[in-house]
């Protein structure tokens, strides 16, 4: 989407993936770079207000004067900013340098095949969040009512023409689609209507590509993005022709002539090189987060999964649950890698709360596959803390698609899938007859505000609640050399009755079900021997 030069080189964004324009050159680096850009042309949050204010700053534990990671995050993300209207651009810029000076004007088209007209504009309007993170100006939305996309041009070519007079007419450069196109359909509407047209998928894609920070997340990212550009691939000219069969020209000697192989099969074999070391790379960071993951169940500190819509609150809950300030921004898809935080509940109980990446409608299938290893992180949870934004217009459409991509990653690991507790968040940007009707569609949901710190306090009640009721109960004899076990059912679970023996400690008590199974080799007392 956005080309954006933030460096002074000159150079493009090497995460903007342009079929058109691709270089198979480009994937010879192993490294992958983001900018610090946003995109959404928003003011600063709070947040970020606070990273640059001077003196002491309140935080949960009392006053501190070092900014939180997200107040860092945040900052740099706002560290350039466009503002739209304050344009000082020669008249003889060339089309190259002015993209690059300015945000990209979109025009947003979407085909409505089923539902209400209430959901269709809802969609429409998700997709401009999209465009506007992914740093466009909107100027323009059409829908159309169809049966089914068309199979040439997505829209139908009446309305494709359509759509060309309202690009002309509003000066837009792009045009983005509410849906997933073929390669077809891409090439026949960009004809029609003569700028460059980017699908929904790739639209979020782009954003990723963004906010994408850690080493996993950008390799999880660019692997995304090589399987969905790979069909795609195109190229005009001699950019198309055939190269001679190993050197230039015709007569290199015996073995040497013929048609040789075609600079677009060239493109296509590099990137499935590029695709398969990614893929080995995913599954070498798998496995540090397997053993980190494995390392938190053995310790018996049960494990709670915040998931949820994309622009839910999930990090501003995991912030109000466990004070750890991480990243907190008003715009789709801000934080992709999971950040992992301890915390005490009311009773005492250390729990381990999980931050994931956002859910969206139509999630694309290539980020589902490329970050599985990192939505793994929800079959090993004991709890998942499903967090529903209850400002949004259609929150049982929100919790329909979460569901949705929860029960494919659970049914491919083949674990149980874990509990469950709804939480309604920005209830305060809800008037009472909303909570009223969202209590009636969601019982047993829990409502707060992560932002005015409201109902948090009774989150945490229930968290205690739901979780005691996950333990199970044990009765051992443990001798006196295990000592460090008799300290876990202290620290992570509850002692109904504690004897000391000749042959060892005897205790009854309620505790998490990985430790219970470390402690069952011990719950025949009589077979002990101190």
């Amino acid at each position: 989407m956005r080309k954006a030069d933030i460096s002074g080189t000159g150079e493009r964004s090497p995460e903007s993936f342009d079929a058109e324009s691709f270089d198979a050159e480009s994937f010879e680096s192993d490294s992958f770079h983001t900018d610090s850009f946003d995109g959404a042309g928003d003011t600063v949050t709070s947040a970020g207000r606070a990273a640059n204010r001077s003196g002491p700053v309140v935080r949960r534990g009392g006053w501190s004067t070092d900014p939180t990671t997200g107040e860092l995050q945040l900052d740099e993300r706002s560290a350039l900013r466009r503002v739209a209207g304050l344009s000082t651009e020669l008249t003889d810029i060339t089309e190259v340098e002015y993209r690059q000076l300015r945000l990209e004007r979109v025009v947003l088209v979407g085909v409505w095949t089923e539902g209400s007209v209430a959901s269709a504009e809802a969609s429409m309007a998700e997709l401009a969040r999209l465009a506007e993170t992914a740093g466009s100006e909107v100027l323009e939305a059409l829908i159309q009512r169809r049966d089914r996309p068309d199979p040439a041009t997505y829209i139908g070519s009446g309305k494709a023409e359509e759509l060309r007079a309202v690009v002309l007419s509003t000066g837009a450069d792009t045009v983005i689609c509410d849906g997933e196109l073929t390669p077809a359909q891409l090439t026949a509407l960009e004809k029609v209507v003569k700028v460059k047209v980017v699908d929904r998928t790739a639209l979020i894609l782009d954003i990723f590509a963004q906010h994408a920070t850690s080493r996993e997340g950008k390799a999880q990212v660019a692997l995304a993005q090589m399987e969905y550009m790979l069909p795609r691939l195109r190229g005009w000219g001699e950019s198309m022709s055939r190269q001679a069969g190993g050197r230039a020209g015709s007569n290199g000697g015996v073995g040497l002539r013929g048609p040789g192989e075609t600079k677009i099969e060239t493109d296509r074999r590099r990137i499935r090189e590029r695709m398969a070391k990614l893929r080995r790379e995913i599954r070498e960071m798998k496995t540090a987060r397997d053993t980190k993951r494995s390392r938190r169940t053995s310790s018996g500190v049960p494990s709670v999964a915040i998931v949820g819509y994309t622009n839910a609150g999930k990090s501003s809950l995991m912030n109000a649950l466990t004070g750890s300030g991480v990243l907190v921004q008003d715009a789709l898809f801000a934080t992709l890698d999971p950040t992992t935080r301890r915390a005490e509940l009311e009773d005492g109980r250390e729990v381990v709360f999980t931050d994931t990446v956002g859910f969206v409608r139509h999630l694309p299938t290539q980020l589902v596959e490329a970050f599985r290893s990192t939505l793994e992180e929800v079959t090993g949870a004991d709890l998942l803390l499903h967090v529903v934004d209850g400002a949004d217009a259609l929150p049982a459409e929100q919790i329909k698609a979460v569901r949705e991509v929860i029960t494919d990653v659970v049914r491919e690991s083949g674990a149980p899938a874990p509990p469950e507790l709804l939480v309604v968040n920005k209830i305060d940007e809800i008037d009472p007859v909303g909570v009223t009707r969202l209590r009636a569609l969601l019982p047993g949901a829990e409502f707060v505000s992560a932002h005015k710190d409201l109902g948090i306090e009774r989150l945490r009640a229930r968290l205690d609640e739901v979780l005691g009721g996950l333990d199970v109960e044990v009765s051992v004899l443990l001798p006196y050399t295990r000592g460090d076990l008799l300290a876990r059912i202290h620290a992570d679970g509850r002692i109904s009755q504690s004897e000391h023996t000749e042959s060892g400690t005897r205790v009854h008590a309620r505790v998490p079900r990985s430790l219970a199974a470390v402690l069952a080799e011990y719950a025949h007392a009589g077979a002990v021997e101190a």
